[in-house]
């Protein structure tokens, strides 16, 4: 029998479907059976992070999530980066097409330096879903 954590979450092709839950801004944890588990409610500290667009229906990719659990990172920690404008390590034009990006509804894009690696996050121009996955996934 599924349990109501499962019931929440649910796994698409190459990508794992994640709940984001904004009014507390925590990430709500989720069994891949294929991958790994996130361990445990990762609250935010509580505080109300600068939302500047909504990211829609939150995905990662198997690889993006084993890399995070290895290097004990949570999606919500990059997410709440992501949606804040802290565009990670994306060049000054990068950086400029976000910002335009914000103000004209076309695509956003992330990339964070998880030591040697990176994961990139895509939010959808139509604000529909976000995409956490690895540059060679892309």
């Amino acid at each position: 029998m599924e349990s109501e954590q499962e019931k929440g979450n649910a796994k698409h092709g190459s990508t794992v479907v994640v709940n984001w839950i904004d009014p507390i801004n925590c990430f709500v944890p989720f069994i891949d059976k294929t991958t790994s588990l996130i361990k445990g409610i990762q609250s935010m500290n509580n505080k109300a992070i600068n939302k500047l667009f909504s990211l829609g229906q939150v995905v990662a990719t198997p690889s993006a999530l084993s890399l995070l659990d290895e290097h004990q990172k949570t999606p919500a920690e990059f997410l709440s980066r992501h949606q804040s404008g802290d565009w990670g390590e994306l060049c000054k034009e990068d950086q400029q097409a976000n910002d335009s990006a914000l103000k004209h509804g076309d695509r956003i894009f992330s990339a964070y330096k998880i030591d040697d690696a990176k994961i990139w996050i895509i939010t959808e121009a139509d604000r529909s879903s976000t995409c956490i996955l690895l540059p060679e996934e892309y």
